[in-house]
């Protein structure tokens, strides 16, 4: 149910996110998703692959800072309040949203959300017990 998100740490300049995303291109490694967010100085580009092992490997040996984590992907139907109905069963669990990011499957009604849980356990249960549906991996559209 857990699925592996890379965070890569880049300079916020001309270049950085290209060079990142060029070193997954010529490892021929698929993204299924991604975020990216800023500071003045620098941006984290969160990542979920096809192949986590792999591109973290690749991005490394491009010298790039890498950091592995768990996030968890919830599908929701794609209406007003999906995402309430989501952070009800978490929030009465008492865990907290660190952050979160949204990712389309194409199909019709349904989204995907990334989250990072503060206990990732804990939110499995009370999502699961709420009757939502926790995937165990994403599909890449037209894949």
């Amino acid at each position: 149910m857990k699925l592996q998100q890379l965070s890569v740490f880049l300079e916020n300049k001309p270049g950085s996110l290209k060079k990142a995303l060029g070193v997954l291109a010529d490892a021929k490694i698929n993204i299924s998703t991604l975020a990216l967010a800023d500071t003045r100085e620098f941006g984290i580009l969160r990542l979920v692959l096809k192949d986590w092992e792999k591109g973290k490997e690749a991005l490394e040996k491009g010298g790039l800072t890498v950091k592995q984590t768990e996030v968890l992907a919830v599908e929701v139907e794609d209406r007003p309040g999906g995402l309430a109905a989501v952070l009800a069963p978490v929030e009465a669990a008492g865990v907290n949203v660190e952050y979160m990011y949204a990712y389309s499957t194409g199909a019709k009604g349904k989204a995907v959300l990334i989250f990072r849980f503060s206990d990732l356990d804990k939110a499995i249960q009370a999502l699961k017990g709420a009757g939502m549906n926790v995937l165990e991996k994403l599909q890449v559209l037209g894949a």
